[in-house]
């Protein structure tokens, strides 16, 4: 089984995710929260350290690279605009990881209502999250060696191919 989702009709996945995350490159963030720079150098930065974690989990990988390609789309709602872009083309766990990122950091700096934390902890994926998150907060520095595109693209691409019977 892998990572992506079903209604790809023939479409290359990974392409996908690449005219998503290229234009990143000249998406700049807030610098109070991003010192890092442009949102393709975080997300990198994010999924090397989600590498580091979860080395062999596709879903989780996919999620850390494109938990904010919605920001190249509509940076006021990036996650519904990156869910929207990616749709049918990620399983519902990754969907999951993208959709929840935000509320993480939130609970994560204790300004998460006691409803919405109980509601995440209920999912099975809520260490996941947990996870993501510190990624996340983690990849937010300047100047440090990040993967590049490909180098990620490729890395799932394999990880894909380990696991497809074909």
């Amino acid at each position: 089984e892998t990572a992506l989702g079903d209604a790809t009709d023939g479409v290359d996945s990974y392409r996908l995710f690449e005219s998503l995350l290229l234009p990143l490159e000249n998406v700049k963030q807030h610098a109070k929260y991003h010192p890092e720079g442009d949102v393709l150098y975080h997300s990198l930065q994010v999924f090397d350290h989600a590498r580091d974690e979860m080395p062999y989990d596709e879903e989780f990988l996919t999620a850390a690279l494109l938990h904010d390609v919605g920001k190249g789309i509509d940076p006021r709602d990036h996650v519904n605009a990156g869910l929207e872009a990616l749709d049918g083309f990620i399983t519902p766990r990754t969907a999951w990881l993208i959709e929840h990122h935000m509320l993480a950091h939130q609970l994560a700096d204790g300004t998460l209502g006691a409803r919405a934390r109980r509601r995440l902890q209920q999912s099975e994926w809520f260490e996941d999250l947990e996870t993501l998150e510190r990624c996340d907060r983690a990849g937010r520095q300047v100047g440090v060696v990040a993967p590049e595109l490909d180098e990620a693209l490729d890395y799932l691409r394999e990880l894909s191919g380990m696991f497809d019977p074909q």
